[in-house]
């Protein structure tokens, strides 16, 4: 694995400085009277008080609106500097600081590529708020299907063979590929090989590299594929790199599509933000982008203390690291380090039980759980003592053995999908309508039974992760049907897009 660059080769303000946060105290420290939004007016006062007394009275001071005098207001201005510095510091020809999150930098990569073109594959795990991109910009989608891990539930990557499949079969000329990578178990796949096949196809390839913002920043992590010949890269800073939940960047990659891409993601990025962006999330991203750059040995220490964990868990009699085994996959040529897929079958319990009991009854909360996995994540640069979860681990497995004969212990963990209650990952249904014509088509409520065989006007995302089960113009199955019920009557499962909270209906189109 190597890093993206010399992050020492970078200047050296690059390395201390964080502008648009170091302008916005600035202007906090000021005794400025505000007569304008917010109303609280960045004091303890009136009816701020209770805002005062739960955030403190410097977050107050530094919430302050857009277009302010010596911070983001005329040319060259401090938030110009933060997102230059950020765009050098990942590799972009330039960057965006998003407030709404990942799910933003979708949703513009859908309408920008929409100036290119209609035809668009994209990888079936992809995230729904890619796929409500696709219904915004009215694309005609065509699916590249990742490898799965049926036993654990696990999505990985595609390789470049079967992106190419996909973009010959589809009906029309396809002008942008969207991928996932890192999955959200951490298995990278060969970003540089599958650009090369979407631009051989005259194709923009975008990248949803939300759970890789961390990448190129230390010799011993993979290169971020903003170097690796993508032309879109989405990245959720909050996720690992330590900024504030909902905040992430989008880059534009310096490629042969960036003279048409700039100015339509520009237009993008209007439509898809707040003309109220939050300034605590900016500067979280700025403060961020530098700490990062200034990373390198925190993350080495980090790296030091994961690589003990890893051998705790793959030297124990009880756990395995399903991480260990992604590289015996085609579509996978590297993992990230810092998520750490741990097999639970041995504690006789399904991982979406373990994770309930994790939260509830040790306080510790995992990322997420499939029948067979939890998945534990540390940020960059931090090296949690995961004593405390495998002492709980080893408690429920405990717990189990003493209340349970031993045969049904080892029955329960060689089949804990089936205990988990929740079937297999159906297959996706006929896609029959553009998901667009479906979405604002005439439409009618259903009892699930009724469901099955009809096309579907919403698309429906089993959280976690939320990869859509079901999109606009797609034929509802009998699996998907019981697939998204369990999931929604799991302990710790959620269906976005359903109507009501126990899938007992399901918007389709009038027939």
């Amino acid at each position: 694995m190597t890093s993206v660059s010399d992050r020492s080769a970078l200047p050296g303000n690059a390395r201390t400085h964080a502008p648009y946060a170091d302008a916005l105290q600035a202007a906090a420290e000021r005794d400025s009277l505000f007569l304008s939004t917010p109303g609280h007016g960045g004091t303890t006062t009136g009816i701020s008080a209770g805002q005062a007394e739960f955030f403190g009275e410097h977050i107050l001071s530094l919430d302050i609106p857009p277009l302010f005098d010596g911070i983001d207001l005329g040319v060259d201005t401090p938030k110009d500097e933060a997102l230059q510095l950020a765009a050098e510091a990942w590799g972009a020809r330039r960057t965006w600081f998003l407030t709404n999150g990942s799910s933003q930098g979708n949703r513009m990569a859908a309408l920008a590529i929409g100036t290119l073109g209609t035809g668009v594959v994209t990888q079936r795990s992809a995230h729904s708020s890619f796929i409500d991109g696709i219904v915004l910009a009215g694309l005609n989608p065509g699916f590249v299907y990742p490898n799965v891990d049926e036993v654990n539930g696990i999505a990985h990557g595609v390789t470049p063979d079967s992106l190419r499949q996909a973009i010959a079969s589809h009906p029309e000329t396809v002008s942008a590929v969207y991928l996932v990578t890192p999955s959200y178990f951490g298995a990278i796949a060969d970003v540089r090989a599958l650009a090369e096949v979407a631009h051989e196809a005259g194709a923009a390839l975008i990248v949803d590299a939300a759970w890789g913002a961390h990448f190129g920043f230390h010799p011993d992590l993979p290169e971020s594929p903003v170097t690796l010949g993508a032309d879109i890269v989405i990245m959720s800073t909050h996720k690992l790199a330590g900024s504030f939940t909902q905040s992430a960047l989008l880059h534009l990659g310096d490629t042969e599509f960036a003279n048409r891409l700039e100015p339509a993601l520009a237009r993008a990025f209007m439509m898809t933000s707040s003309t109220s962006e939050n300034a605590h999330l900016m500067a979280s991203i700025d403060i961020a982008r530098r700490d990062l750059v200034n990373s390198r040995d925190a993350i080495s220490y980090s790296l030091e203390n994961i690589r003990h964990i890893r051998a705790r868990i793959e030297g124990s009699e009880h756990y395995h690291l399903l991480s260990g085994d992604f590289m015996n996959h085609a579509d996978v040529v590297d993992i990230d380090p810092f998520r750490l897929p741990i097999d639970i079958t041995s504690t006789g319990l399904d991982g979406h039980a373990v994770r309930k009991r994790l939260t509830e009854d040790f306080d510790i909360f995992a990322e997420m759980a499939t029948a067979t996995t939890i998945v534990a994540l540390i940020g960059v640069g931090k090296s949690p003592d995961l004593g405390r979860l495998f002492d709980a681990l080893d408690a429920m497995r405990l717990e189990n053995t003493e209340t349970r004969p031993a045969e049904a212990v080892a029955a329960s963990a060689g089949a804990v999908t089936a205990s988990a209650g929740i079937p297999a990952l159906p297959s996706a249904g006929k896609l029959v309508a553009l998901p667009r014509d479906a979405y604002f088509a005439d439409s009618e409520l259903v009892p699930a039974a009724e469901a099955i065989g009809r096309t579907s006007v919403s698309s429906l995302a089993a959280y976690p992760p939320g990869i859509p089960n079901v999109l606009p113009g797609e034929e509802i199955t009998a699996e998907t049907v019981e697939f998204l019920q369990a999931v929604a009557a799991s302990p710790t499962g959620h269906v976005r897009g359903g109507v009501d909270s126990t899938l007992a209906t399901f918007r389709v189109l009038k027939g």
